[in-house]
């Protein structure tokens, strides 16, 4: 049983903490559980043109194997202008909607203020209901006061989070597998 973290974005670090410490708590709640960090930083992706993935000539096919293999995932991204990144917009525009059907999804984002927690709620769990995933009911959200110098989260109540939605995640698929596997 797979857990795929996907941090969104091309650039900065943030995310990937987050992402990271999500799957860190899940693996230390289910030891059973393997645990992937897909950092979009390491990849090169083409814009989604519709093409057959296999045509394209760099990382495209690989990310999305990596995503479709996962059974279950914890999303993550920045919040530019009040949205998700391009670049998370973009693998989701490439992932075919079969490949995240009655998977489980936790979400968190970060960013500079603090009203962009309604990412989550406006854009991100739609789009995991367009794919009709199964969403963790709590998500992450961190500001950029909440990492010190280091880029290390140092907020108790967002590291409470964390661990909070890596055991709701783990939880979460525990419980809907054996239903999956019947239901498949």
């Amino acid at each position: 049983m797979k857990l795929l973290g996907i941090s969104g974005t091309i650039i900065g670090a943030k995310t990937s903490i987050i992402v990271n410490k999500v799957l860190e708590e899940a693996k230390q709640a289910a030891p059973e559980i393997e645990v992937e960090l897909l950092d979009l930083r390491n990849y090169q992706i083409s814009m989604c043109d519709g093409r057959d993935p296999s045509i394209y000539p760099d990382d495209t096919k690989q990310v999305i194997d990596i995503v479709s293999s996962a059974d279950f995932y914890v999303i993550g991204t920045p919040i530019f202008q009040g949205s998700m990144t391009g670049a998370l917009k973009n693998l989701f525009d490439h992932i075919n909607p079969q490949a995240l059907r009655n998977k489980v999804i936790g979400f968190v984002a970060n960013g500079g203020t603090y009203q962009h927690f309604l990412v989550v709620e406006n854009q991100l769990k739609p789009i995991a209901g367009y794919f009709r995933a199964y969403v963790a009911p709590g998500y992450v959200y961190a500001h950029t006061d909440h990492f010190n110098q280091q880029n290390e989260i140092e907020d108790q109540d967002v590291l409470t989070r964390i661990t909070s939605l890596a055991k709701e995640v783990v939880q979460m698929q525990l419980a809907l597998k054996p239903q999956r596997t019947r239901l498949m």
